[in-house]
């Protein structure tokens, strides 16, 4: 009955995200789908950097940093830096141009400049990203049950708990809900690892004794345990992530206007980028205490050493990890669910429904989603490699908004179909092609993320050269505000 304080704390932590839910229906001020999935374009910019924050810090960004630190250091923590120097760049160079696009989704946008086909290869690619994270925000937060609370839970149960949780949150309240929600879950992420990593530093005898311990200086380098490259490829995929993938791009859809959406996004890059050292604390703490974990084990780093302090401490930290996977996973759900809607059931549809019926349709698409999701959460175990993968499709994606923003002149009405359909045929060589074709690939880069660039950029450019039929996009096309709505 040790573990019966931190369940009584994750039971009262469900409470109130829920309440949250409940209150955030009162905040819709229409019943459609624009209400549901987009909070009615109401986001100011703290909500906005709550919302990518906790979209920012999920299950890799804790337990998956902290596996990483156990053999890597301090480096581990660059993935989060990744995460909020993409998310600064975007507020710097795209979140207001993506504000002002006036779509629910980006294979909307698509098929406003490039056609249909473009649309159809644009939802299938951005499913994929959104259903493949959303799945390991099942298995993470089933991860983090069962370690902690082992009495109650397998891994099977924590995920269907876990997913209650978020999808729950979804469905009562859409957006708004994952705004709210997103607020609690940020404060209550940062005092869970804050509190965690001074409790599980001072038990191994203070940062000094650590060092000490632990001679080798990769250990508290920021580049040296994981190296120039690895890292190097976080960075390349978190900035192309943020800016091409419907998750992050959804909440600057939700945005009041652009300087908001601008404004938020900084602000959120600056609060992502200390969470991954903090996590890197838990695994370095590890690797001194409970020495010899390889392979999948090294998973129990944050387990291991959390499990070590007073139940009202450990209750504390599973909160704050816990929320980091619901955080991230009510975005990213609802942004699934928004593309189904509004990309494959919405063109079926020969009139736009009535708002209550639309509302009743999301709801129900929500829930469709999380059931793939949680199926396809049974089938995978590993977090973090698996989320760089997918992550990485979304490289077609920002090169197509960024040209369209800036070089205009380059865009054909082709050209979004064969960028996107030249880097989903690098991800599917690389994760499934037979060796004689995956191998070189392989040798030639480190990561996936470098042939996806050069794939979607050289499919780009070779369309510019053969196809004259011209896009046509206004001249100030990204400065316009707010229009009609479909």
């Amino acid at each position: 009955m040790k573990n019966f304080l931190p369940l009584c704390i994750v039971i009262a932590y469900m409470v109130v995200l829920y309440a949250i839910a409940w209150y955030s229906t009162r905040l819709r001020k229409q019943g459609g789908a624009r209400g549901f999935f987009l909070a009615d374009r109401g986001f100011p910019t703290g909500i906005i950097a709550v919302m990518l924050c906790g979209m920012a810090v999920g299950g890799a960004s804790t337990v998956g940093v902290a596996q990483e630190a156990y053999t890597r250091g301090l480096s581990a923590g660059m993935y989060n830096a990744a995460w909020g120097a993409g998310a600064i760049i975007c507020g710097l160079v795209a979140a207001r141009r993506l504000r002002n696009m006036n779509v629910y989704t980006l294979p909307e946008f698509f098929e406003r400049f490039y056609g249909k086909p473009a649309r159809y290869i644009g939802v299938v690619s951005q499913l994929a990203v959104l259903m493949t994270i959303v799945a390991l925000q099942y298995v993470a937060g089933g991860a983090i049950l069962t370690a902690l609370l082992p009495e109650y839970f397998s891994l099977h149960t924590g995920m269907v708990l876990t997913a209650v949780a978020f999808v729950g949150i979804c469905i009562i309240g859409g957006y708004w809900a994952a705004g709210l929600s997103n607020l609690i879950n940020v404060i209550v992420i940062y005092f869970g690892l804050i509190l965690g990593a001074v409790a599980v530093v001072n038990s191994a005898g203070g940062l000094g004794a650590i060092s000490q311990a632990m001679p080798e200086p990769k250990w508290f380098s920021f580049v040296e345990g994981k190296g120039w490259v690895p890292i190097i490829a976080w960075f390349t995929v978190m900035i192309t992530q943020v800016t091409g993938g419907q998750g992050p791009v959804q909440v600057s859809f939700a945005a009041k206007n652009g300087n908001m959406a601008r404004r938020g996004f900084i602000i959120a890059g600056l609060m992502i980028l200390p969470a991954g050292f903090i996590s890197a604390l838990f695994g370095i703490t590890a690797a001194m205490q409970v020495p010899g974990l390889t392979g999948a084990d090294t998973a129990l780093a944050l387990p291991k050493v959390v499990l070590a302090q007073d139940p009202l401490i450990a209750g504390l930290i599973l909160a704050g990890l816990w929320a980091a996977d619901v955080s991230t996973a009510v975005g990213l759900l609802l942004g699934g669910a928004t593309m189904i809607l509004r990309d494959i059931v919405r063109p079926l549809q020969r009139h736009k429904p009535e708002p209550k019926r639309e509302l009743l349709t999301s709801r129900l698409l929500v829930l469709a989603a999380a059931l793939v999701t949680l199926f396809m959460a049974l089938q995978v175990r590993s977090v973090l490699g698996t989320i760089m993968i997918g992550l990485s499709i979304t490289a077609p994606t920002a090169i197509i908004l960024l040209t369209t923003f800036f070089c205009p002149g380059l865009c054909r009405k082709s050209s979004a179909f064969w960028c996107l359909a030249a880097g989903l045929l690098v991800i599917f060589v690389w994760v499934f092609g037979p060796g004689f074709l995956a191998a070189p690939l392989k040798a030639a880069f480190p990561h996936v993320i470098f042939p996806e660039w050069i794939a979607g950029a050289l499919a780009f450019l070779l369309v510019a050269v053969l196809d004259k039929n011209k896009c046509v996009i206004p001249a100030g096309y990204a400065r316009q505000e707010e229009g009609a709505e479909g």
